[in-house]
């Protein structure tokens, strides 16, 4: 039998890693506002140490250097903080590196609603020879246009309003938009 002191009673009940994970599923990407950082695919895994004194999250940036990583480590603490978890273990992950493979069919939606252009999969495209791959990172020669949804696209630049995302533009209704790269 366990005994159980006045002090253990008092202590909130530890929640489940799949509360967490839908905690984790509400914070927005920060330079994606549209998409999760759970439907983007850089939560790895939650998981609880060894004492369960400590939620650990693992994460992989989109980019080795993206610049909005610190910006989602401190939004996790934060939430995972109010939510009455005040140690939280953050591990960065390299290894394998993200892909846009990872996106959850909810992300794709998200990302078409918000006037980016979702990234094919790159085994797809690869296989059928649409996707060419340079620096290892799989450029869409014509991404559809997510606000017409014309194939007529022409690539403005490589670089969008982040490094995850090139410049194109609709030949049809004119507007420009990102795209969201596959790698």
């Amino acid at each position: 039998m366990v005994s159980t002191t006045p002090q253990d009673l008092s202590a909130p009940p530890r929640p489940s890693i799949e509360q967490i994970w839908a905690w984790l599923a509400e914070i927005a990407d920060p330079e994606i506002p549209a998409v999760s950082i759970v439907d983007l695919g850089i939560v790895r895994e939650v998981a609880w140490n060894s004492d369960h004194d400590a939620c650990i999250v693992t994460i992989t940036p989109t980019y080795s250097g993206c610049p909005a990583t610190a910006v989602v480590q401190s939004r996790i603490r934060e939430v995972l903080e109010q939510h009455n978890i005040p140690h939280v273990q953050l591990h960065l992950q390299l290894s394998p590196p993200w892909t846009t493979d990872w996106l959850t069919p909810k992300a794709i939606e998200s990302l078409r609603v918000f006037g980016i252009a979702p990234p094919a999969s790159p085994a797809t495209q690869q296989s059928s020879g649409i996707l060419p791959v340079i620096d290892s990172v799989a450029v869409q020669e014509h991404p559809a246009c997510p606000r017409c949804g014309s194939i007529r696209t022409t690539a403005i630049s490589q670089f969008g309003s982040t490094l995850c995302k090139a410049l194109y533009r609709c030949e049809d209704c004119l507007e420009p938009f990102d795209y969201f790269k596959c790698h």
